[in-house]
């Protein structure tokens, strides 16, 4: 293509780097020498800012930024980043285009779905851009892979939703030295931080130690409205354009704060880097990529998790449950969803006692569950124990809410049996009743 004369890199000697990478941006000798007419049409609007230039263009059309996850955070980062032209995106994710993603995921269409977003993903981004270069990974990044393909690009970005994967690209991304952009996104809250850039600190100097699985939340079980992940994730492509032009990170030592609820962002100061670090610091004993599901106890899965804290003989299946309503036996169905959950779908005669308001033993809630007990145990002759089923969305509040009544019922109603429901009202729609809504 045609080369215009105007939009050529400057001489050697005025092409100093400017110190907004400090060897972590792509290294100017590899730099094209010029922009096309094309390229100076394509991209005009940001041409003429000070700040980014033909040099900075440059750069962006010499990078290759890996992007961990092409979900509510990865699609419209990848979107931005292949309109703003950046030359190379790698697109990592296992997953397939399924239809509750497309609130959020704005890359994916209709008729991809059953597709893998990794494909997807590259197909709408050389529709926008046919200029860049888009490698699709499907797989899900792992220990024996990870070090060598981060150390294929210039910039990582963090889309996952899982707490081994942030471990294993975070330690992968310092053992490669490259710099991390990592967001997060969940209900109407989000955050962003760049990790291991210009000297600044790692995702292990802020957490050295896993969150316990119980207390993690992601968007499947928790929620997110689809415009949350789009903003945290264009501010991501932010963030990873001005590293890769030139121009630095704002939040190599800050992280930002976003409330979607009160349309407000707030800036944290971060630790600076912690020279005991087990992977970056002074005398680092973290020298190679571990078991990273083992190190955290969950799964590297935007999945729900899957809890076992009950045994097989206080569980039942959806299929028995099932003849259990067939043959009318006497019992009590306890949904521990939220309101907003049950207001979606729910099991007829189920009794609503939301989680939250069982665990801290609301006194309406349990005089409720009393009386409901009561009233149905009048239809049994006592002799044997009195059936209480549990049921949630998934089957793990279920358990957890099976031992809170074990200890808040036994001995004040008499001879009772308290059991969950294994995979709760999804494993009923997907087993019992194909029309049961699932969300």
């Amino acid at each position: 293509m045609e080369v215009v004369q105007a939009a050529r890199l400057p001489r050697s000697e005025d092409s100093e780097d400017d110190g907004g990478g400090g060897g972590d941006t792509p290294d100017p000798s590899a730099l094209r020498t010029g922009l096309s007419r094309l390229d100076i049409q394509r991209y005009s609007r940001q041409l003429v800012l000070p700040e980014l230039g033909v040099r900075g263009q440059l750069r962006l059309s010499s990078c290759g930024v890996l992007v961990v996850g092409c979900g509510g955070l990865g699609c419209p980062l990848a979107q931005y980043l292949a309109a703003a032209g950046v030359g190379r995106l790698g697109l990592v994710d296992h997953d397939v285009v399924e239809l509750n993603n497309l609130h959020r995921q704005v890359l994916h269409r209709e008729n991809r779905l059953g597709h893998s977003k990794a494909h997807s993903a590259a197909a709408a981004l050389k529709e926008l851009n046919s200029a860049g270069r888009y490698e699709p990974y499907e797989l899900a990044l792992s220990p024996a892979t990870a070090l060598d393909l981060i150390r294929t690009y210039d910039i990582v970005a963090d889309c996952s939703d899982n707490v081994p994967t942030r471990y294993l690209v975070n330690d992968a991304c310092v053992l490669a030295g490259k710099p991390l952009v990592s967001a997060s996104a969940l209900r109407l809250e989000g955050q962003l931080v760049v990790y291991n850039f210009q000297g600044g600190p790692c995702y292990r100097c802020l957490f050295p130690k896993p969150p316990p699985p119980e207390t993690v939340t992601n968007c499947a079980d928790g929620g997110v409205l689809g415009v949350v992940p789009g903003i945290l994730g264009s501010l991501q492509a932010l963030e990873v354009l001005k590293i890769a032009s030139g121009m630095g990170s704002s939040f190599s030592r800050s992280m930002l704060l976003f409330d979607a609820l009160e349309g407000r962002f707030r800036h944290i100061k971060l630790r600076p880097r912690d020279p005991k670090c087990t992977v970056c610091g002074d005398r680092p004993s973290l020298t190679t990529l571990q078991d990273y599901e083992a190190f955290c106890g969950s799964s590297a899965t935007d999945k729900c998790r899957t809890l076992r804290l009950l045994s097989s003989e206080e569980r039942i299946s959806v299929e028995e449950y099932k003849k259990i309503l067939d043959n009318q036996v006497a019992h009590v169905l306890v949904d521990v969803r939220p309101q907003v959950e049950v207001e979606i779908c729910r099991l007829p005669r189920s009794l609503q006692v939301p989680f939250n308001k069982l665990e801290r033993k609301d006194e309406e809630c349990l005089k409720s569950l009393y009386r409901k007990i009561h009233k149905e145990k009048q239809r049994t002759n006592g002799t044997v124990a009195f059936p209480i089923y549990v049921v949630c969305k998934l089957g793990n509040d279920s358990q957890k809410a099976v031992r809170i009544l074990q200890e808040l019922l036994y001995g004040e109603l008499g001879l009772i049996s308290v059991k969950d429901i294994k995979g709760g009202l999804m494993a009923w729609a997907d087993k019992i009743d194909q029309d049961f809504p699932q969300y």
